[in-house]
């Protein structure tokens, strides 16, 4: 089932997510399904929890469907913890499904060690390079209740805040579905 994405300006979006126990699996099960099916509706490589309204310690990365990189990966991440980030900061420019038509440079490094637990609840720990990385640092954010707006300058963060407002009540056209938290509701 497609589910709506949380936009800008939700408090689910600011909080640290929770820990998912094994007995919970058949539950988180269908929720990573409709997790799937919600990203690629969106045209994401990427999904964390948090974005479709659950404060849970859980996303989804796909990177098999970019042209450009030969090692893509396909997988959800329970649990995570990034253990290690190394190498020299490289910038990159970002987008976020619930913060649409904003991207801005953000700057991460390049190699992670991340253990976390598969759909099966088995204990895995590998490092990535890389837009893998990148990809995989964004979303954990989430989990954690960061944005990459979050890691922005002062400055840049005031040139976006309209664009930011803006998206919160709504006031934006995307191709997907979406939760707004400071939409008017129509009579």
């Amino acid at each position: 089932m497609i589910l709506p994405v949380v936009a800008y300006g939700d408090p689910v979006l600011k909080k640290m997510g929770e820990e998912i126990e094994e007995n919970q699996l058949p539950a988180i099960k269908k929720l990573i399904e409709d997790m799937w099916e919600t990203m690629y509706n969106a045209q994401g490589v990427g999904l964390a929890a948090p974005q479709i309204g659950q404060s849970l310690r859980l996303f989804l990365v796909d990177s098999e469907q970019l042209e450009d990189i030969e090692n893509g990966i396909k997988k959800a991440f329970l649990n995570p913890i990034i253990e290690e980030e190394n190498g020299e900061e490289w910038n990159y420019n970002e987008g976020c499904l619930s913060i649409p038509h904003i991207r801005e440079d953000v700057s991460r490094k390049p190699k992670i060690k991340i253990s976390y637990f598969d759909e099966d609840f088995n204990f895995i720990e590998e490092e990535y390079d890389g837009i893998n990385a990148r990809i995989i640092q964004h979303e954990y954010d989430h989990v954690e209740g960061i944005l990459f707006t979050d890691k922005l300058s002062g400055m840049k963060k005031r040139m976006i805040k309209k664009k930011l407002e803006e998206i919160a009540k709504g006031n934006v056209s995307i191709g997907y579905k979406m939760k707004f938290p400071m939409a008017k509701k129509r009579r």
